[in-house]
């Protein structure tokens, strides 16, 4: 079976704030996309601490609405956690946009509140992972920004690419930005494994495109390309930054990132 058609397991997180050594999870989604009906499962935690305007502005929690009706912070993340591993050692791979994030604040959660992570709970199982904007920067990489405040990479832009509907009063919530990230990898699946000469036109013109080097793969060739990819695109990043700034630093770990020496969390 092609990877894209496989059991697909759509995950985000919406937080508060983009620091995954010390902000929290607020709203989690895990998105069964392999049985015959869809079946979603999503979280509100109380977090424990203040959620910034910043944040709120964005997936649209307040501090007070997550204290009224939010489940303990400790719970939903142990629930959270389990519910990835069980669909994982049942051999599903996780589907989401810029992964790293989203598991490595996962993973914090776990060690702040001495639950086990999740990639410790899968009793041998591989984990695969398919990253929509790993991917979409390797297929489509002299892509150019959307516009000065609308970046090549954002989960919208891709959605536009890959000419799937944008609902902006639904976006940045965790079940809607999860499931665009699947649909996202079904386009780009899709475009792999079919002839150039079917690709729509708005694909076709882009220069250089590479969506065959991801046909033909099974999950776990899939998954060890995109830890190669990201270390090469954080790389290049790197290099960028340094242009304006000699001690930048872009971690191009993949699809976690380590922990601290000290393995401290906030």
């Amino acid at each position: 079976m092609n990877w894209h058609k496989t059991h697909l397991i759509a995950f985000d997180l919406e937080t508060t704030g983009v620091d995954v050594e010390a902000d929290r999870v607020v709203t989690a989604a895990v998105i069964d996309l392999g049985a015959e009906k869809r079946l979603t499962l999503e979280w509100l935690a109380d977090p424990g601490i203040e959620i910034p305007e910043g944040a709120t502005a964005v997936h649209g929690i307040t501090t007070e609405h997550a204290r009224q009706n939010g489940e303990r912070a400790p719970e939903v993340v142990d629930q959270v956690a389990e519910t990835l591993a069980l669909r994982v050692r049942a051999g599903s791979p996780i589907v989401g946009h810029n992964v790293p994030y989203d598991l490595t604040l996962l993973d914090r959660e776990c060690r702040r509140y001495d639950l086990v992570p999740m990639q410790d709970r899968l009793d041998g199982a591989p984990l695969h992972v398919i990253d929509t904007r790993v991917l979409d920067q390797h297929c489509l990489p002299y892509r150019k920004r959307v516009s000065e405040t609308q970046g090549a990479r954002q989960l919208i832009t891709l959605a536009q690419v890959y000419s799937l509907p944008w609902d902006e009063t639904q976006a940045h919530g965790c079940s809607y930005d999860a499931l665009m990230a699947a649909r996202i990898a079904y386009r780009i699946g899709s475009l792999a494994h079919m002839p150039r000469t079917e690709w729509p036109q708005s694909i076709r013109f882009n220069r250089r495109p590479r969506f065959h080097e991801l046909d033909g793969l099974d999950l776990a060739q899939l998954h060890e390309l995109q830890v190669k990819l990201a270390a090469e695109q954080a790389a290049g990043l790197q290099e960028h930054f340094r242009k304006t700034d000699p001690n930048a630093v872009v971690d191009g770990s993949w699809p976690l990132r380590p922990c601290p020496q000290n393995g401290a969390t906030s």
